[in-house]
């Protein structure tokens, strides 16, 4: 079977860290857009638990993962000639 991509870990973090360092310092005084913040927050720290169960089922089922740093990700990309 073909490996699995899925985003890099490292892009949950980056943004975990942006919304937790600078964009909640940025609505500190605002209850409404900080309750939004802190949701979202919430949400990612889900989906990362989410892709890492993910991750686990596929080991435990020999299912390669290709992270993945980005979307124009192309396989036999080295070397091509284009």
């Amino acid at each position: 079977m073909e490996q699995i991509p899925l985003p890099s870990p490292i892009h949950y973090e980056l943004l975990l860290q942006l919304l937790e360092r600078q964009t909640m310092s940025a609505v500190s005084q605002n209850p409404d857009l900080r309750h939004q913040v802190n949701q979202l927050i919430i949400t990612l720290r889900k989906a990362a638990v989410q892709q890492k169960q993910l991750e686990e089922n596929c080991h435990c089922s020999s299912v390669g993962i290709d992270h993945r740093w980005s979307i124009n990700h192309h396989v036999g990309q080295v070397g091509a000639s284009d």
